[in-house]
């Protein structure tokens, strides 16, 4: 999880979604990322990121703090080998949800994030969430993924219910006024059930 400049050709999960190829999840590297992620977490596109403004050097020190942090890490993913999202794994107990709601056992805290395109393919979000979702709970230990994305972020709350998030309510963070919302195993079984996982 601390590894500052892992192998680009680590692939820490993958999944073959029926339409679009092979998607796969390798780390971040800042050495080699750096220019690719910064575009992405500055576009306009992704306004609910919140990192509009900053510098190269800015988001790549942001990202050193997630790397060197025990209980937070961050990920590249790919659709057939290309780069094409972020995602970031934390402990909610530990990271972005202390002391906001009653953590249980096998709780992991997520965000994700699709690269700008100017040429939008249909089905692809929801095929990286779904990715995202295979990944996270890849790890045995998790029973539970947890998730808040800003309020007002409508078209997120669609696609987290479309992989079986239920929302808990509205919850007040410093930078935000978030949806809090909970997806267990056998929701997401259920809601993904006849997408090739």
């Amino acid at each position: 999880m601390n590894e500052h400049h892992p192998d680009r050709t680590t692939v820490l999960f993958s999944r073959t979604d029926p339409a679009l190829g092979r998607f796969a999840v390798r780390p971040l590297n800042l050495a080699t990322d750096a220019e690719l992620l910064h575009g992405w977490v500055t576009h306009p596109k992704a306004a609910f990121w919140m990192m509009q403004g900053l510098t190269e050097a800015e988001v790549v020190a942001e990202y050193r703090r997630i790397a060197e942090h025990p209980h937070h890490d961050a990920c590249i993913g790919t659709v057939e080998g290309r780069p094409a999202f972020l995602v970031e794994r934390y402990d909610p107990a530990r990271v972005e949800l202390v002391g906001l709601y009653p953590p249980q056992p096998g709780d992991i805290g997520m965000h994700f994030l699709c690269a700008p395109t100017d040429t939008p393919v249909h089905g692809f979000t929801r095929a990286v969430i779904t990715s995202v979702m295979a990944f996270v709970l890849d790890d045995p230990a998790v029973r539970r993924v947890v998730v808040e994305p800003d309020v007002r972020n409508t078209a997120v709350h669609a696609l987290n219910a479309a992989v079986g998030f239920r929302p808990a309510g509205p919850i007040t963070k410093p930078e935000k006024e978030a949806l809090l919302s909970f997806c267990t195993r056998e929701q997401f079984a259920a809601a993904t059930r006849g997408a090739r996982a």
